[in-house]
């Protein structure tokens, strides 16, 4: 069995001393899972995360782990290099993506979203930059947040809460007997937080530790 496709590198791990399973974001499949052969020892054209580029993937049974060939076009991890915060943004997105995405399930809307991220992940706020990836990220995952109008009257002005179980904003008159269980808007890192950590739970998996760094830092 054969599968192609292009995508972003977000993981590896080494098997052996020679070879890594490696774990790439595709276009057309998702997130895929496969062993990478002398990954660990390659001089030239060495895997490295954040690389994007063309993908194979081969393997008799389709529940066998398989094997990558692996292409690389462009290194996106290599404009973040002299930014911490480009660079814990990108490490949180790839874990979030590795967690929580179910293998070869297409996501090609999201995957869209997460090349523009990385191409303006460089730019000047990358943290304000990554909140809009995580946004669309959760709403993927079937988490939508609602921030256009309160989710009591319906006014579009004067939003200053979110409601931690709907995800939908709400305006100071309704939110005023509620005040001490709604989040402030507008939303942040930490506020984010919260509904990663939902997904998680309900997924029965840990927040990765490159996402809750970003709580912290």
């Amino acid at each position: 069995m054969k599968l192609e496709s292009v995508g972003i590198l977000i993981g590896m791990r080494p098997i052996g001393e020679r070879d890594a399973v490696a774990h790439i974001f595709t276009r057309d499949y998702g997130v895929m899972c496969g062993v990478m052969r002398a990954a660990q020892i390659m001089k030239k054209n060495r895997p490295l995360i954040g690389q994007i580029g063309a993908v194979s993937w081969n393997a008799r049974l389709d529940s066998q782990l398989g094997a990558f060939h692996w292409d690389a076009e462009k290194n996106m991890a290599a404009a973040l290099m002299l930014s911490r915060d480009a660079l814990n943004v990108m490490n949180a997105a790839f874990a979030l993506i590795d967690a929580l995405l179910p293998e070869r399930e297409r996501y090609d809307v999201l995957y869209a979203e997460t090349i523009e991220f990385l191409n303006n992940a460089a730019r000047p706020a990358p943290r304000e930059c990554y909140l809009g990836w995580e946004i669309a990220f959760l709403r993927e995952l079937g988490y939508a947040l609602d921030l256009s109008r309160c989710s009591g009257c319906g006014r579009t002005v004067g939003l200053d809460f979110l409601s931690p179980r709907t995800g939908r904003a709400v305006c100071c008159e309704c939110g005023a007997p509620y005040i001490n269980k709604l989040y402030r808007l507008p939303l942040n890192l930490n506020t984010m937080m919260c509904f990663i950590d939902q997904v998680c739970n309900a997924q029965g998996v840990a927040v990765p530790a490159a996402r809750r760094m970003l709580a912290i830092l």
